[in-house]
């Protein structure tokens, strides 16, 4: 009796901003799923060539460095990913920034407005955009399969917002809007469209923040499960939805966030 596969072999995937955190554990998630994974990073190169190397070297897995601020950027992003490895067939929008010091919309500097929209949001355009040209002129690998997919990662707080961090929700609220509008679109060409929403993750990002003893408290209380996520717990959902058991799902905002937030 055979079991059920996530297989992804001959696919190839970009996820970008996977040299840590949860784009590291999705890049080695779906390399496990035997697909080719190329993956953007902006300045930890140690640690994306470390990741490349250590999920099969330049055959299987390729770290690209990339800015990612413009709609220029993200096509240029999706040339260097179809340049290394031939085709697309998955794109994983995973990269963002977060300020971290609270910025009040009274104090708000416009430079900080317009950076986070940069990176969130307009390099997201130029990304979705080529991946999408990119898909529909290439062949399927089955005929009746998906052409592709796009899975957008946004957050609790694009879906509840965020005071004093009103740029990072603003954006995180639009990835989910860009979901359902690019489904409505995209599906009838093949091309699934999803996002998944994550709430508070253990990650190197997170960490000073988990680990304080009253926020870290704070957080736990409000998070039915009484705990942050791994990032396995993320890229898991990520990787489904880029399999053929997640064929008939498009324009789905999947909420991985321990049943915090309960809006779909």
């Amino acid at each position: 009796m055979s079991g059920v596969s996530l297989r992804l072999d001959e696919k190839v995937v970009l996820i970008t901003g996977g040299s840590r955190g949860i784009g590291a554990e999705t890049v080695r998630l779906f390399t496990l799923a035997g697909a080719r994974v190329a993956f953007s990073y902006t300045q930890a190169q140690p640690q994306a060539e470390a990741l490349a190397a250590s999920c099969g070297g330049p055959d299987y897995c390729r770290a690209l460095q990339q800015e990612l601020a413009s709609p220029a950027d993200g096509r240029e992003l999706v040339q260097a990913a179809v340049a290394a490895f031939g085709r697309l067939d998955a794109l994983v929008v995973n990269h963002g920034i977060w300020p971290p010091d609270d910025a009040p919309i009274a104090q708000m500097s416009e430079a900080q407005w317009r950076r986070t929209m940069g990176v969130n949001l307009d390099s997201v355009f130029g990304l979705v955009q080529a991946a999408t040209a990119q898909m529909l002129k290439q062949d399927r690998l089955v005929a009746d399969a998906p052409r592709g997919h796009i899975v957008l990662i946004s957050s609790t707080a694009g879906q509840r917002g965020e005071a004093n961090h009103a740029d990072y929700a603003v954006t995180k609220g639009a990835l989910i809007s860009l979901t359902k509008s690019l489904s409505s679109e995209l599906a009838p060409q093949g091309i699934l469209v999803n996002c998944v929403a994550p709430g508070w993750v253990a990650t190197e990002m997170s960490a000073a923040a988990l680990a304080h003893p009253e926020v870290g408290a704070r957080i736990a209380a409000g998070i039915p499960l009484g705990r942050p996520g791994s990032t396995r717990e993320i890229a898991g959902p990520v990787l489904f939805l880029c399999t053929p058991l997640a064929g008939f799902i498009s324009g789905e905002i999947l909420n991985a966030n321990g049943g915090a937030v309960l809006v779909g």
